[in-house]
């Protein structure tokens, strides 16, 4: 039964302020296990659910004009992790992000707390796609998960460990009592992670529904000191591989989620019921929850159904001005992939398309002499080579997500955003 715990804070000795020093009551909210958990959902619902997950699997499925989905994958899978770290406030652009990353995959040192720790979040997301494949999720499995996200930051040596004091969420001070949300106490989180992972491992409901679940649930109970939220969002994109509804990738559902703010806030607040979980009370709160997901999900479909298809055209603009090109050969191939690749290096391409140095090389000195990539610098003097089309559409993608009407020229962001990059 999910209930309050009335607790007790000490106060600190040395709290900045009275209200900090002074001690009070609070109350800890522990969820219901996931495993044996009801859950009735309405026709409309169930409907509703259906729809999105076909439209989901037909996305994935789907062969686009020009640009690969390997590429695409790529692409929108460095969008989410950014996403997924504006969320918590880490703002970069997107040529500041692209360059971190070549610079961290060309052994160039960076200096960028901001950079590594959104380049965490990538790899949690990354790990976390490797993870479909596992027979069944183990606790262990999510804090590998976390400590990829925190490895190279300032808060590195948290990654990986369950807290072993009480957390909060949001409120103003030190103090849990004047929290938004107070999470489980830290001797239920062991439990509620086992029965997490338990719930992760099976299929007793659909797909979208056990990723929105397993997120609400994720978050309630807030395992880490830090990266809850982002360790919460690479959760997703496991459960969507895993039951094989985004097979090569996973829209950009975090986008949206951060759009929404208030609103999945609020489906958040409203899962975290009190009593019976059979209760029609319970069950309407995780409907609500589900609802908020579903329509997102739906959302981030669309979303990236049109940039691919702004994707495609870009590419085609890059053919034309390449001029005549062999199929298959290395100027080919690198057009193909481009898309994943806002900054690259020579090396960094002759990895992306298979090829030698010297052909990666050749094929860039074509498409520099064409007007498709600019030479720039990594670091203090490494050579590299930026998309100055693929960064402005990337960033305007980024941007388009943050608004309600998929325009921010036409409403303003809810959200924080990557600013126009005037050089692209």
């Amino acid at each position: 039964m999910a209930e309050y715990i009335d607790a007790s804070w000490p106060g600190l000795s040395n709290g900045a302020t009275r209200a900090e020093r002074r001690p009070c009551d609070y109350r800890a909210y522990v969820p219901d296990p996931l495993v044996g958990r009801p859950l009735r959902l309405s026709g409309q619902r169930s409907a509703d659910i259906g729809d999105v997950e076909r439209r989901l699997l037909v996305l994935n499925m789907s062969e686009r004009p020009l640009v690969g989905l390997e590429a695409l994958a790529r692409l929108l899978l460095r969008a989410e992790a950014v996403a997924s770290s504006f969320i918590e406030g880490l703002q970069i652009d997107v040529r500041c992000l692209a360059k971190a990353d070549v610079a961290a995959r060309s052994g160039v040192e960076a200096h960028d707390d901001t950079a590594r720790a959104v380049l965490g979040n990538v790899r949690a997301m990354e790990s976390a796609l490797k993870l479909a494949d596992a027979s069944s999720i183990r606790v262990d499995d999510v804090l590998e998960l976390h400590r990829k996200l925190l490895e190279g930051t300032r808060d590195a040596p948290l990654g990986g460990l369950i807290r072993t004091e009480q957390n909060r969420v949001g409120g103003t001070g030190m103090s849990p009592c004047t929290a938004d949300f107070v999470p489980p106490p830290p001797d239920r989180v062991p439990d509620l992670l086992e029965d997490l992972c338990a719930y992760m491992s099976g299929d007793d409901h659909p797909a979208l529904v056990q990723a929105s679940i397993v997120h609400a649930q994720f978050e309630t109970i807030h395992p880490f000191v830090d990266g809850n939220g982002r360790t919460g969002r690479a959760l997703i994109h496991l459960i969507l591989r895993r039951r094989g509804l985004a097979t090569r990738f996973v829209p950009p559902i975090s986008l949206i989620l951060a759009s929404h703010a208030n609103a999945y806030i609020a489906a958040l607040t409203t899962y975290r019921y009190e009593g019976d979980a059979d209760s029609p009370e319970a069950q309407e709160a995780i409907g609500i929850c589900i609802d908020r997901f579903i329509a997102d999900t739906a959302r981030a479909i669309a979303d990236t159904d049109r940039f691919g298809m702004e994707l495609d055209a870009l590419e085609a603009e890059w053919r034309r001005k390449a001029g005549k090109v062999r199929a298959a050969s290395s100027v080919d191939l690198l057009l193909r992939m481009l898309p994943s690749a806002p900054v690259l290096t020579v090396t960094t391409a002759a990895e992306l398309i298979g090829r030698s140095v010297q052909r990666a090389n050749d094929a860039i000195n074509h498409l520099v002499a064409a007007g498709v990539l600019k030479q720039t610098t990594i670091g203090r003097r490494n050579r590299a080579f930026e998309t100055p089309d693929l960064i402005k559409a990337l960033t305007g993608f980024e941007r388009a997500l943050a608004g309600p009407l998929g325009d921010t020229r036409q409403a303003p962001p809810t959200r924080p955003v990557p600013y126009r990059d005037r050089r692209a």
